[in-house]
This record gives structure tokens, sequence and C-alpha cells, in this order.
């Protein structure tokens, strides 16, 4: 297997500088490793986080969801900040424990314009998915 285009710290000093609305002390999002075709990141339990029935929102796991997706891409191809979304689907499996949730992201096909990819979401020390998550991402020509 090859080693990913970018590193986990190349990747978030290129994040701090492009993203630092996202990518931030109090957005709380860490990545926890790189592979050449995906990576694990981690969205710490914030209690901001909670909606209405004491889950973890929607929002919050699609956020966490996107982010590892550009996160995969990123590693994939290297620094092209301006990757961008153009799909993403998320699938909610099971109520969310109150604890900091685990994306592990993998993409199926890396081409010259896109990247697809999948998503599981878990809590952290869980088996059990609690979402999972199909997203496309627009890879911009290189110059």
């Amino acid at each position: 297997m090859a080693a990913p285009m970018l590193s986990v710290k190349e990747i978030e000093r290129l994040l701090a500088v492009e993203f630092p609305q996202v990518f931030n002390e109090q957005s709380a999002v860490s990545i926890d490793e790189v592979s050449e075709r995906g990576c694990r990141v981690r969205q710490a339990y914030r209690e901001d986080s909670i909606r209405p029935g004491g889950t973890i929102s929607g929002p919050t796991m699609m956020a966490l969801a996107d982010f590892a997706m550009y996160v995969a891409v990123l590693a994939a191809i290297g620094p092209v900040p301006l990757a961008v979304t153009i799909n993403l689907n998320i699938n909610f499996l099971r109520k969310p424990k109150q604890t900091d949730l685990i994306a592990e992201a993998r993409l199926l096909k890396l081409g010259k314009r896109l990247a697809v990819g999948e998503v599981v979401i878990r809590c952290d020390g869980e088996d059990e998915p609690v979402a999972h998550v199909t997203s496309t991402y627009s890879i911009p020509p290189r110059s």
C-alpha cells in the first residue's frame, strides 16, 4: 500500500490556514490517522451538539462525515483546497451516545475529476455504526 500524499500534520496545517472556521480548538474535530485511500477523524463530545431527545444532532454527524471525506481526499491527492462536496447522502442508523464520534472514510473511486467514498460513523468504543454516508467530491483541474 502506498503512503498518503499528505501526513496528518500537513493536512492539519493546510486546514488551519484554509479553513480556520472549521478546523480550530472550538470545533473539537481532530484527525486520528490518514492512509492512501482513507482516514479516521474524531468529533469530541460537545454539549452544544445535543438536540432535543438527548441525541447528537444530525448536522453534527453530517459535518463530521464531510470533514472525514475532505481529509481522505486531501490525503489521496495532496494540497488541493478547492476540492468540494457535490453530493452527500446520510443514513442515520441508531441513536448515538453522548460521547466522541469516530468517522472512518474510505475512497471507493479516485479519478481525475471525482472522488467517491463512504464514511461510517461510530460512537467511540462501539462496534455498531450510528450513521453511514456516501459522498462525492469534485476535484478541480490541476494547473
